[in-house]
């Protein structure tokens, strides 16, 4: 693609689509914001005027006029969506999770590989300028805890917490270790929907790396840490303060060393990198293929929760 402004259009501006259309209103000099779609209309008219962008009544508008679109809906219209554009010749960001199933992950991965296009998918946490910080100092993980907290959100409800929290930490897990899991361990537990609320993942790795994951969106406080532990090695992350810290043996001490991090939002790296990847014709470092990967141990870890729920009988 051309050094020229990217034409990019938004399909679905609620919670998230808005912060989307806000940091992109940001990157002005890089796009051209052709158009916003939901069908909450009133609203986003009222966000259309405020952002000064034209709104349109249905996704489809937007052939023909953009190069790229961002979509921003609830999971179960993903792949609907997703398949249009790619069909159109049109690269795409999926927020996260990539699809509902993996067969619909798959059949757009290879759309996308047919048509020549770039996908990425919204694992934000990526682009935590903690988590780059880290990168370089994590070699042989021996054992990985991550804990994410949030606090009830009343959105994102037609997933359960494993889709709409737990995944981050997946990918980022994923993306650390190379090796295949071997073992997947899981409970969960649903308090205030009908979809697991809290779940609580060991997975083992065939290097023997083990993983703890918990994470909760009825929790009264927020939290998204890491800690990766290695031979002579501990690192410690905060995805909200953007701080990490690295722990290393020095004779008979510990010695605590804070890494320099310069703190950017990461939706607007994330972002950016996109812009990047369709300026430059490069592959996301999220592509559809890690979101694929990252989707399907996340329905696995679901399957199993549910299946032990089933099993002693608890209530569903």
């Amino acid at each position: 693609m051309s050094q020229n402004k990217i034409k990019i259009g938004i399909v679905g501006i609620g919670h998230l689509g808005a912060i989307h259309l806000k940091v992109l209103d940001q990157l002005r000099d890089r796009v051209d914001i052709i158009g916003i779609c939901d069908t909450k209309e009133e609203r986003t008219i009222k966000l259309a005027e405020h952002y000064n962008v034209p709104f349109f009544k249905n996704y489809t508008e937007l052939t023909g006029k953009i190069d790229a679109v961002n979509i921003c809906v609830p999971t179960n219209l993903h792949s609907e969506i997703a398949t249009y554009f790619l069909q159109n010749n049109i690269h795409t960001f999926i927020e996260k999770p990539i699809t509902t199933t993996v067969d619909q992950a798959t059949a757009l991965v290879d759309l996308a590989k047919k048509r020549n296009l770039i996908v990425q998918v919204g694992h934000v946490e990526r682009f935590n300028s903690a988590f780059q910080s880290i990168k370089h100092f994590t070699h042989r993980p021996l054992f990985i805890e991550c804990h994410r907290m949030n606090r009830f959100p009343n959105r994102s409800l037609d997933i359960g917490v494993v889709m709409d929290l737990m995944i981050h930490d997946i990918d980022i897990v994923l993306g650390l270790i190379s090796v295949p899991i071997l073992d997947i361990q899981a409970i969960g537990v649903n308090v205030l929907t009908p979809l697991e609320d809290i779940a609580s993942v060991r997975m083992t790795f065939e290097n023997g790396c083990v993983c703890n994951l918990t994470a909760s969106r009825v929790s009264d406080d927020v939290m998204r840490k890491i800690r990766i532990f290695q031979p002579q090695t501990y690192i410690s992350l905060d995805y909200v303060t953007q701080e990490a810290y690295i722990f290393k043996k020095h004779q008979n001490r510990i010695l605590k060393h804070s890494l320099p991090i310069e703190k950017k939002e990461p939706l607007k790296k994330e972002l950016e990198h996109f812009i990047d990847c369709l300026t430059n014709n490069q592959t996301p470092i999220v592509s559809g293929i890690e979101g694929r990967h990252a989707l399907k141990v996340a329905l696995d870890i679901s399957r199993i929760i549910w299946e032990q729920r089933k099993k002693f009988h608890y209530p569903l």
